[in-house]
This record gives C-alpha cells, sequence and structure tokens, in this order.
C-alpha cells in the first residue's frame, strides 16, 4: 500500500528511528514502525484487517471518514484513504480497494 502524510514533519517522524523514538518514546516508536510496515506491505487495508493487533477500524463521530490502526494503548496511529474514496454498493468503505493512505496523526484521542 502507498502511504503518504499529512505533513513534511509528520512523514520525517514517522520514517526516521531515532526521531521518532525521541518523539514517542521507545515502546510507542517500535510498534509504530511495525504498523508502518505493516501498511506498506499490505496490497490493501483489507489485508491490514486481517492483523489482529492492529486492530484497524474505522472511527466515529467528528473523525468520521477515518481510520485507525492500535500502537501502544492508548495512542492510535489515525489515517484516511487517499482521494478517490471507495465506496461499496451500500455507502460504505470498501476496504479492498484502498490502496493508498494519507496518516494524519499519531494520537490518543480516548
Amino acid at each position: 500500500m502507498d502511504i503518504t502524510f499529512q505533513s513534511e514533519k509528520l512523514r520525517g517522524i514517522c520514517n526516521d528511528g531515532k526521531l521518532r523514538q525521541r518523539t514517542f518514546g521507545e515502546r510507542t516508536s517500535k510498534i509504530l514502525g511495525r504498523r508502518l510496515d505493516e501498511l506498506r506491505a499490505a496490497g490493501s487495508l483489507a489485508d491490514v484487517a486481517k492483523l489482529p493487533a492492529a486492530r484497524c477500524h474505522e472511527l466515529k463521530g467528528e473523525r468520521v471518514g477515518q481510520l485507525a490502526v492500535d500502537l501502544d494503548h492508548p495512542r492510535r496511529l489515525i489515517f484516511e484513504p487517499a482521494d478517490p474514496r471507495p465506496s461499496r454498493d451500500d455507502g460504505g468503505l470498501d476496504w479492498s480497494k484502498v490502496t493508498s493512505i494519507i496518516v494524519i496523526e499519531n494520537v490518543d484521542y480516548h
């Protein structure tokens, strides 16, 4: 899957192991690196859904249209499908057609 980032600063932090560790701490940094590797290796978002530890899920409320994968509890990596957003006949997101995402943030939104 193709991954882009909402900002150059976020791209730099996520793709530089030392900077990622300084920013998020050792444990979160390690898990974030693993999640990004899993996302890059996936053919589509449907493949990521099969990884129980990632617990990929669609968000609700103010974050409708975004998705998250678990990092170090309670942190989540937030992203959205890159345009155009593929939909099923019922209007829901077609996970099997999401092959490109935009990473928005690493946050505790709880």
